[in-house]
């Protein structure tokens, strides 16, 4: 009885360690602007978190967000730990937390981004055409599927408030794609690499939804961390993206899907022309 009332014990003791453990373990949490279908999104976001797990050696978890203002509120407020942002939600993000957040790494593609205007009328040449016609943007947040599209609209001569005859927000760059084939705008304006991932997975007939404008390029997407998070952890997430390749089939894999050919440093500095533009087209206060 006395063995067999120990052993009770002993096991009470463990199971109470072991919940007591599980319960200091932290936990590294990531979101992302969701410019994309929320199982897209899961589905880019599965790989990067276990390998950021071996690299951090801590539990990470994907949390998504419902739109691209509760992502900027959740690192803002430090309920996620990174966040994968636009160049506009970083702007916003670093006005909303006071300054307190840094960007880390963004894709080598990102620092040379563009915005494609897509329709499939072929009385649409031009950014002029659009003059009295329906026009969808993304998320009323996207730096590719607003901010800049508008940015250049304006550099043209075209207020979308004046001239266009009607503007929609679809939320998303693939929903944008799909009012567009569908015919319930005239054009559309979306991020460059989901259209040609798009076209490239044969989700759309570029044969009928054409391009007609290409934006100059600008700085985009980042991932982003509180300016609290320690910086042995900032310097380690930093080199775990760094020493993302393609030799590896991990590598392989989470590059294709974040659209990537490698991560590089950057800075808020490089930033600062999309606040502008956001100032200009009265997006920012």
């Amino acid at each position: 009885m006395k063995t067999s009332l120990f052993a009770r014990l002993v096991l009470a003791c463990t199971l109470l360690a072991g919940a007591a453990l599980a319960q200091a373990q932290p936990v590294f949490r990531i979101t992302a602007i969701p410019d994309e279908s929320p199982t897209e999104l899961a589905r880019k976001a599965a790989p990067l978190a276990k390998y950021l797990e071996k690299r951090l050696g801590v539990k990470v978890e994907f949390t998504p967000v419902t739109d691209y203002a509760a992502a900027v509120e959740a690192l803002a407020n430090k309920q996620v730990e990174l966040a994968w942002f636009g160049g506009f939600t970083f702007v916003q993000a670093s006005q909303r937390s006071g300054g307190k957040v840094i960007p880390l790494v963004q894709r080598e593609e990102d620092e040379k981004f563009r915005s494609v205007f897509i329709t499939t009328d072929p009385a649409i040449r031009s950014l002029a055409d659009l003059k009295g016609r329906n026009l969808s943007f993304g998320s009323q947040s996207s730096t590719s599927g607003h901010l800049m599209p508008r940015s250049f609209l304006l550099a043209a001569g075209i207020d979308p408030d004046k001239d266009l005859k009607r503007i929609a927000f679809s939320g998303a760059h693939d929903a944008t794609v799909a009012a567009v084939a569908s015919g319930r705008v005239d054009a559309g304006a979306l991020n460059i690499s989901v259209w040609e991932k798009l076209v490239a997975d044969k989700k759309v007939d570029a044969a009928r939804v054409r391009v007609f404008y290409t934006t100059p390029p600008y700085y985009d997407y980042n991932w982003t961390v509180h300016a609290d998070l320690p910086a042995a952890q900032r310097t380690a997430l930093t080199q775990a993206f760094l020493e993302l390749g393609p030799a590896t089939p991990e590598g392989k894999e989470i590059l294709e899907l974040q659209r990537a050919t490698r991560f590089v440093p950057t800075a808020a500095a490089n930033y600062k022309g999309i606040e502008a533009a956001a100032r200009n087209a009265g997006l920012l206060k």
